[in-house]
């Protein structure tokens, strides 16, 4: 590694981290953009507080990105800043699910698309596009909680860098250790009790760049598509296992709800700090795991990925057992 890339891979996060630092503290402290994400069905919260947090968090990346010429995709530039203004006008004026929809949609076609000049199959290509639109919601669904959102981005992010850096690829972990970055300063004001949101404008293009990170680096052939998964399984099952629940019961998933099971957690009276250290427990855990995983062939990536779906299965059925053993007892005191 040379020396001008050598201070551009340190200097690109630590600016990314002063950028976002700064901008989350004037968007805090400073009489503007005064946004409110105001309690509802879904809130854990009780009192307004502000969701602009997602925009400090998404310039400071964009900006260190153009300042150190990052090598991505145009379908990454504008796919990202499309997402994070839909999203911003959401969080504003609140847009209807299919406009919402409409433009994830869009970016996720334009994103798959370019590998079909690359020779790869229209099966693969559709499933890249279901995962870029699913994580780009589940991602906003899973920012429900003081510190979630934001500490899973910074582990997941940074170990999408520790992968490209260990498979030699020093500009792509660059890339992702400056989101990691931008994140580590927004945990800043996030961690439990919250002065700020991420609000959509930050939850949905993150969400996107996880998959499209995580695709890309599979691409390049710096990892495989298990690696991915599992590094932001915590997020992906949570969400999917709850909407297939919802969908069974004949629910809305598009309604607003508190059945995440890091909301039911929450509401359990184990609390937003103790739930966020949680999750990023489980998370260091089985992305420490995929990562050590990546050094081994096909069979044994697969085996992880099936303990992991197991535990998963066992931790899921026990909180539900309990919880009901918790509602009945509740009950019989009444």
């Amino acid at each position: 590694m040379n020396s001008g890339f050598s201070f551009q891979f340190v200097a690109a996060p630590l600016l990314s981290f002063l950028l976002a630092h700064l901008l989350i503290f004037w968007l805090v402290k400073g009489n503007v953009l005064r946004i409110l994400d105001f309690p509802n069905k879904r809130s854990l919260h009780s009192t307004p507080v502000p969701r602009t947090g997602g925009i400090g968090l998404i310039f400071s990346i964009l900006i260190v990105w153009l300042l150190f010429s990052a090598s991505l995709p145009i379908s990454i530039w504008v796919g990202f800043c499309l997402l994070a203004l839909i999203s911003f006008a959401d969080d504003v004026k609140g847009l209807s699910v299919p406009v919402r929809l409409l433009v994830h949609i869009i970016v996720a076609i334009s994103f798959s698309a370019m590998f079909l000049v690359d020779g790869y199959n229209g099966v693969m290509v559709i499933g890249i596009a279901l995962t870029i639109i699913w994580m780009s919601n589940l991602y906003n669904f899973m920012d429900g909680s003081d510190g979630l959102a934001g500490g899973m981005t910074l582990i997941g992010f940074g170990y999408y860098g520790v992968t490209a850096l260990l498979a030699g690829n020093m500009e792509f972990a660059m890339i992702n250790f400056c989101i990691m970055a931008s994140a580590g300063a927004f945990l800043r004001f996030n961690f439990h009790p919250a002065q700020i949101f991420m609000g959509d404008v930050g939850a949905v293009p993150l969400g996107f760049l996880a998959a499209a990170l995580g695709t890309l680096g599979w691409v390049k052939g710096l990892w495989s598509l298990w690696l991915p998964l599992l590094i932001f399984s915590p997020f992906i099952v949570d969400a999917t296992i709850t909407l297939v629940k919802r969908l069974f019961r004949g629910e809305r998933i598009w309604q607003a709800h508190r059945e995440h099971y890091y909301q039911r957690i929450v509401q359990s009276g184990f609390g937003h700090r103790n739930t966020a250290l949680l999750g990023y427990m489980l998370m260091l855990i089985v992305g420490g795991s995929a990562v050590w995983a990546s050094n081994y062939d096909f069979i044994t990536q697969s085996w992880l990925t099936v303990m992991w779906g197991g535990i998963y299965l066992i931790i899921m059925l026990a909180f539900d057992w309990y919880q009901r053993c918790f509602t009945k007892t509740q009950d019989d005191r009444r």
